[in-house]
């Protein structure tokens, strides 16, 4: 495809996605505050915290609304987080589609795999970090002194619960990725295995810049996983460039010089 031919279809996919993004703010914002049928997400994130301080005994520790309009700020942030998080299957899709025109009509068929592959993963690293917000909450919350009182603030608790929850999420995301460019002959899989190195200290970093922890079992719990998802994201890809290259009727872009310009 030629370079506004890319630029357009990225246009129409950015479009077509956060259009399912206002759809999934929508439907956070009803879901945000409690109602008659749902306790509500504000209720589900702050629990990590109040149940740690119930079990301490610590009557003290409760989340501040300093400001006049913060409910109302905090509402709105938290409905775009949800719509984030409910229109992740579209989203998600519209990135694989944004790949197809590169690949061919039998790797297209692919698509409905990777989305059943990426959507549980993106749960499973958003489930994971609300399993060790807990733990944060009693390494955070123990360096109170004696006698001090801990009033939370609700914007700086809700703004860094929901950063650590998204970042997991894409942290598992990431190794599909690494599939997808492989399929769209972007990324060979010999390409990755050489770069394990790499690899491996990028997951042990990103797992200690987002967990909000500094003990190492809280990092292990992201480290590990990621460490399993891309070992298995390289396996694929190297069995798909031998796939590949036993069908000489697919495209290959690997003898094209890096400096050579698109049409556009």
């Amino acid at each position: 495809m030629p370079l506004m031919a890319h630029l357009k279809e990225l246009r129409d996919r950015v479009f077509k996605a956060g259009i399912f993004l206002v759809l999934g703010t929508v439907a956070g914002w009803f879901l945000w505050n409690k109602s008659s049928w749902f306790e509500g997400v504000f209720f589900y994130l702050q629990k990590p915290l109040l149940d740690y301080a119930e079990s301490k005994g610590y009557s003290n520790v409760a989340l501040n609304f300093t400001q006049v309009g913060q409910g109302f700020d905090l509402a709105v942030k938290g409905a775009i987080w949800c719509g984030v998080i409910a229109s992740s299957p579209f989203w998600i899709y519209q990135l694989w589609a944004f790949i197809t025109p590169g690949l061919t009509k039998k790797e297209k068929r692919y698509a409905v795999g990777f989305i059943f592959a990426a959507v549980p993963l993106f749960v499973a690293g958003m489930t994971i970090a609300y399993l060790v917000l807990p733990n944060a909450m009693s390494f955070l919350i123990d360096f109170t002194p004696t006698g001090a009182s801990n009033q939370i603030s609700a914007d700086l608790y809700l703004s860094f619960v929901m950063r650590i929850i998204l970042a997991f999420g894409l942290g598992f995301l990431m190794p599909v990725v690494l599939v997808g460019l492989n399929f769209a002959h972007l990324l060979s899989g010999r390409a990755v295995l050489r770069q394990w190195r790499i690899s491996v200290f990028l997951s042990f970093l990103f797992s200690a810049l987002v967990t909000p922890t500094s003990d190492i079992t809280t990092m292990l719990l992201l480290a590990c996983p990621l460490l399993v998802l891309f070992a298995l994201a390289t396996v694929i890809c190297i069995l798909n460039d031998r796939r590949r290259s036993k069908n000489s009727d697919e495209p290959d872009y690997t003898d094209l010089s890096d400096d050579e310009a698109s049409a556009i």
